[in-house]
């Protein structure tokens, strides 16, 4: 039962979406851009992506430092003001409407598949 769309068949999902664990390990001021972003490096285990994330409204960059996130590793690369972003780090609004990032309860291993 979806809330707001249709039911998707949760095999084909999976299939589809590739979501992993990373951790930040740069976060940088994003000046060029349009709306309040971050320019973040996220490691992957395997790999270091790029991302940039609005989170400027709850996060200053050494909150965010070390943080493991939860992202999308496989929409492929997104040119934001001349930044590739190759990542999509997940988010929620909060009450205020500012962006509070997903993240696992406890630390994971990076990389490790969301599923």
């Amino acid at each position: 039962m979806g809330i707001d769309q249709p039911d998707i068949d949760p095999a084909q999902f999976l299939s589809d979406v590739e979501m992993r664990i990373g951790e930040i390990v740069a976060v940088s001021p994003f000046p060029e851009a349009r709306k309040d972003v971050y320019k973040l490096r996220v490691d992957f285990g395997d790999t270091v992506l790029q991302s940039a994330a609005g989170l400027t409204d709850n996060y200053t960059q050494d909150d965010l430092l070390g943080c493991q996130v939860v992202a999308v590793v496989n929409l492929g690369t997104v040119t934001i003001a001349g930044f590739e972003s190759e990542c999509l780090v997940t988010g929620v609004d909060d009450e205020s409407g500012n962006v509070v990032h997903l993240q696992p309860e406890r630390p994971v291993e990076n990389g490790t598949r969301v599923y």
